[in-house]
């Protein structure tokens, strides 16, 4: 665990925002699954890099997995703003490009350090160096255009990260 998310660990609820590329199958699931699993010790929201989907629902079959997991969720699809390194606590990417362009566009170290892969709290993973050659492991593969198996696939992936991270945070 590195001082940062240490020093998040003393704090009575830890402000998360989840960010894929568009903002309509990863990045609204995850935050739908640590909504309802995380409890009032986590604020959830999410949004994409590209702004492609901006005031859109989530994809259909994301919203689908979610609720047949049981999960209740609403979600607007939103552009990723600057504003939200000073309102984040943590920033999730859901893959490398997007991790990528979050360091990238981030104005401090500050901000840089609120900036991980959500998949790097998989108690599996989370030996794992997001710069390095296995950092590809750490990515949630984009489901869009792929089947309804794809997103269930895509669900248990973020499950276990999400439950990495609340472990994270006890």
């Amino acid at each position: 665990m590195n001082s940062y998310v240490a020093g998040l660990r003393g704090q009575s609820q830890i402000t998360v925002e989840m960010v894929c590329l568009g903002n309509i199958c990863r990045s609204p699931l995850a935050a739908a699954i640590l909504a309802n699993k995380g409890g009032d010790r986590f604020i959830v929201s999410s949004s994409g890099t590209s702004g492609w989907h901006d005031g859109e629902g989530a994809h259909i079959l994301s919203e689908r997995a979610w609720r047949e997991a049981g999960y209740s969720y609403e979600h607007i699809s939103r552009k990723f703003r600057t504003s939200f390194y000073g309102e984040a606590d943590l920033i999730l990417a859901m893959d490398l490009t997007n991790r990528a362009n979050l360091l990238n566009a981030a104005p401090s170290n500050e901000a840089r350090s609120k900036v991980m892969m959500l998949r790097s709290f998989d108690p599996e993973l989370s030996h794992i160096d997001p710069t390095s050659r296995e950092a590809e492991l750490l990515q949630v593969p984009d489901p869009w255009g792929e089947e309804f198996e794809s997103f269930i696939e895509v669900r248990s992936m973020l499950e276990r990260a999400v439950d990495g991270l609340i472990a994270t945070f006890g």
